[in-house]
């Protein structure tokens, strides 16, 4: 049996009844817009310390100056940057998989093959910087929310691919083997 030809670097179809190996298609994060103002507030607080540093009045130390600056950007520029980065939306040949949290990660998995409904939200902010909101919905769980995806009409295309592709495999691997022919 011969395989057809890859479009576009899809990766060849498997032999029918052969197990499909999982490869990762995409993994990205929601948008970097949000830490805007942590950028803001880390150069206002560089330099306020830059030119408050030996020029602090009477009762003030440069120690105290420094541990409020830390304190600020601890709160304001480490915490947001680590929160955002924590948020990773992976998709796959088999899934779509969410997983958020600092400390305590909550991991949330789709699956192609039962298909789903993609509803794409898209604010005047998000169409500005060329993002949106992808709500996926089965139908059967609580819906799956893609929020603030960079790209975002990309990985609706990428995503309703990968469901018409796990679907036909799906399809095809159901039907019985012609006789003569082995699974591998």
């Amino acid at each position: 049996m011969t395989q057809p030809t890859p479009y576009g670097g899809r990766p060849l179809m498997p032999a029918p009844g052969a197990a499909t190996p999982e490869l990762r298609v995409a993994r990205f994060r929601p948008h970097a817009r949000r830490l805007v103002w942590s950028a803001l507030v880390l150069i206002g607080v560089a330099g306020a310390v830059g030119y408050f540093s030996g020029n602090l009045p009477a009762p003030f130390e440069d120690w105290m100056l420094f541990t409020a600056a830390a304190a600020v950007v601890l709160l304001l520029v480490v915490l947001p940057y680590a929160s955002w980065a924590s948020h990773v939306y992976t998709i796959t040949t088999r899934r779509v998989i969410e997983r958020a949290g600092l400390l305590a990660v909550r991991r949330r998995e789709l699956s192609h093959v039962r298909g789903y409904a993609i509803q794409v939200r898209r604010g005047p902010v998000q169409r500005l910087w060329g993002a949106g909101t992808l709500v996926l919905s089965d139908g059967v769980d609580s819906p799956l929310r893609l929020a603030d995806v960079p790209s975002a009409s990309l990985v609706h295309e990428v995503l309703v691919d990968q469901i018409e592709v796990s679907q036909i495999l799906a399809h095809r691997d159901a039907q019985p083997l012609p006789p003569g022919v082995r699974s591998v």
